[in-house]
């Protein structure tokens, strides 16, 4: 497999240990513990402890990305581009998209972590902008 690939899957992985870690965890133990019943927990309101609506909105940032970030994996898999650059720029997506799901879930919302957060977010844009141009340079040059 190539690195891009491996580097969408580690990010699918990150997605799923997320949703497990927190939201799970959280919902699971209220739920077992009696403490709350299993449909109190409606999609369309947010409640619970602070972490754990982070915890939420870290896990929809992740869904909200990973189809992107697969679809550029596809395209690169079906122009055969690699090398170095995109070895680089795959794996910088996925520890500043980790990087960012931590500082969202770890720290209460003030505007340094927001900041941070949006650093974070920024780096995966603008590597995610890179490896476009790349397929694009790529397609728009083949014969």
């Amino acid at each position: 497999m190539t690195v891009p690939i491996w580097m969408l899957l580690a990010f699918a992985a990150w997605t799923l240990l997320v949703l497990l870690s927190t939201i799970g965890v959280y919902r699971w133990s209220r739920i077992l513990t009696g403490q709350s019943p299993i449909n109190e927990f409606r999609a369309d309101q947010v409640e619970g402890a602070d972490w754990y609506r982070r915890s939420m909105r870290a896990h929809a940032n992740c869904v909200e990305n990973l189809p992107v970030f697969g679809v550029i994996v596809f395209a690169l898999y079906v122009n055969q581009l690699g090398g170095a650059a995109v070895s680089y720029l795959s794996t910088t997506v996925v520890v500043a998209r980790v990087m960012q799901s931590l500082v969202h879930i770890c720290f209460p919302h003030t505007k340094t972590v927001a900041a941070i957060r949006f650093a974070f977010f920024l780096v995966q844009v603008v590597c995610f902008l890179a490896l476009i141009a790349m397929i694009v340079r790529h397609a728009v040059s083949a014969p």
